[in-house]
């Protein structure tokens, strides 16, 4: 499992006490401040750095990180549960799906700020008017590493999520949706997108460069 992460200290010892049995933690410090590495460390996480700001080089350098044949990914502020991933990677094993992404079901009102979530339906509904037929730009998702590797998706940024969707969808693989719940971030953390709607618009920004 990969995680990317950026000054998220406070959530690191829950997310990574919830692992499943077989899953191993790549956390992948992208400039933290607050002392993640020593704290993903200390949990027994399996720790790089990726000195160039931005998701996507984070989520890449994980990647290329990783050593099993299915990867995972999941954010690192506790508002995914990581006891979902197996039944996220299941379909990828199996060979049923060549890529299973979350879409999040949120379990409170406050949890996805409206702007964050307006974004959101409006960059699936691209999405799906292109034949990728998602409601989520999903933050867990399963893909088998050396087919994403393959896949040559280029953002470092926000946007990439989104490449990887679209290149997926041109790719012809077999795409499919399972519910995750969506909760509020763990104490002492805060969102680089939905925590603010500047978050949100620079996250659109790197997406809408995706999409011309």
């Amino acid at each position: 499992m990969v995680l990317p992460c950026l000054d998220e200290a406070a959530a690191l010892p829950g997310v990574l006490a919830a692992l499943p049995a077989g899953f191993r933690a790549i956390v992948v410090d992208n400039g933290s401040t607050d002392g993640s590495p020593r704290v993903a460390a200390a949990c027994g996480a399996y720790v790089v750095h990726e000195p160039r700001r931005g998701y996507g080089a984070a989520v890449h350098t994980g990647l290329e990180a990783a050593t099993a044949d299915v990867v995972c990914f999941l954010d690192a502020d506790g508002s995914l549960d990581p006891d979902e991933l197996a039944a996220l990677a299941a379909p990828v094993r199996s060979g049923d799906a060549d890529l299973a992404a979350g879409r999040r079901v949120p379990t409170g009102s406050g949890v996805w700020p409206w702007h964050a979530r307006a974004g959101n339906a409006l960059l699936a509904a691209l999405l799906r008017r292109r034949g990728v037929l998602v409601h989520d730009i999903a933050p867990a998702r399963a893909v088998r590493r050396i087919a994403l590797l393959e896949l040559g998706v280029a953002d470092r940024a926000f946007g990439y999520p989104l490449e990887l969707l679209l290149r997926a969808g041109a790719a012809g693989w077999r795409i499919v949706e399972l519910p995750v719940a969506y909760r509020p971030r763990a104490a002492g953390t805060r969102s680089k997108v939905s925590g603010s709607v500047r978050g949100t618009l620079r996250a659109a920004r790197d997406m809408a460069g995706v999409l011309r």
